[in-house]
């Protein structure tokens, strides 16, 4: 899923090989989601690819780097309403078409109040990220249809995206899982926005490894939202397991003005914000909250009128 103004539409995604299509089903064995989630990590990206881009009647071409990915920022001649529109991705030979897959992007509307960037691992999604071993049991034993989200958290983000509100989904989930997160959401409930991942990766090690690294990633895509949408202001939502308080500490430095509040979800027992954080949120008035709960953001966002 791209995403985009009214002048400019940021597209990304990947070429590979070796990677079967996977439907997941609630009555699906654990021998059978073990087999699908290690095959998301064991495809082959393909370098040097060019891919064609259609946007209605307009085509743009780009090239896949060295990891299989390709992006683009692409200008159409035309406006595109706000909402979701289709897009086409094509891969030709000397002998023709030999591949074709629709994406879709979402066009911000100017009536947005704000925007929400959240992140998805202990966040939405029970994930155990800090832990090692319940985390990796559950990514192998789980699917789409049986992994779940925190209470709450579907009923909240609804009411926070009301009719033209959008979501941002940045996360340190590699680009592996996309497909797995796009049926999560869609089971779930839990509203449509672009997924904005940490690069693909290949691998038994980066499977076990999952989600890790620096996170600093998340902190360069919100910059890129911020600068995209320069008259939104946004709602940043995340975890106390993955350094999500500083990364949105940083934006505070960088947009002191554009964040409206920041909720945390508390993960560890004695997780607490440390006292020049908390000051530097205070001193530049916005509400910074460590929560036990979806329900208590909720109120929160009640009481702050953002629904």
């Amino acid at each position: 899923m791209g995403y985009g103004n009214h002048k400019l539409i940021y597209l990304k995604g990947g070429v590979v090989e070796n990677r079967p299509e996977f439907d997941a089903k609630a009555t699906d064995k654990r021998r059978k989601n073990f087999r699908i989630m290690l095959s998301r990590y064991l495809s082959s990206p393909i370098p040097e690819m060019k891919v064609q881009i259609i946007l209605e009647d307009e085509s743009f071409t780009t090239q896949t780097d060295d990891y299989g990915y390709f992006s683009a920022w692409v200008e159409p001649k035309r406006d595109f309403e706000p909402g979701w529109h289709p897009v086409t991705y094509v891969i030709n030979n000397q002998g023709g078409e030999i591949c074709k897959a629709e994406g879709e992007f979402l066009i911000v509307a100017k009536e947005a109040q704000f925007g929400t960037i959240s992140d998805i691992d202990d966040t939405i999604l029970v994930s155990h990220a800090t832990q090692l071993f319940k985390k990796f049991r559950l990514i192998m034993t789980k699917n789409a249809k049986t992994r779940l989200p925190f209470d709450g958290v579907a009923e909240f983000y609804k009411k926070l995206k009301g009719n033209d509100n959008p979501f941002f989904y940045v996360s340190s989930s590699e680009w592996n899982l996309y497909d797995f997160l796009q049926d999560f959401f869609k089971v779930r409930s839990i509203p449509k926005g672009p997924f904005l991942l940490q690069e693909y990766k290949s691998g038994l090690r980066d499977l076990l490894f999952t989600g890790g690294g620096s996170h600093q990633h998340k902190q360069e895509k919100i910059k890129r939202l911020m600068l995209l949408f320069p008259d939104l202001k946004f709602i940043l939502i995340g975890d106390s397991g993955q350094r999500d308080t500083e990364i949105y500490r940083q934006a505070l430095h960088e947009f002191p003005t554009r964040i409206l509040a920041v909720y945390i979800r508390k993960i560890g027992k004695k997780d607490e914000f440390d006292r020049e954080t908390a000051q530097e949120f205070e001193d530049k008035g916005v509400p910074l909250l460590m929560l036990e709960n979806t329900e208590e953001a909720l109120n929160h966002a009640q009481e702050k009128g953002f629904f």
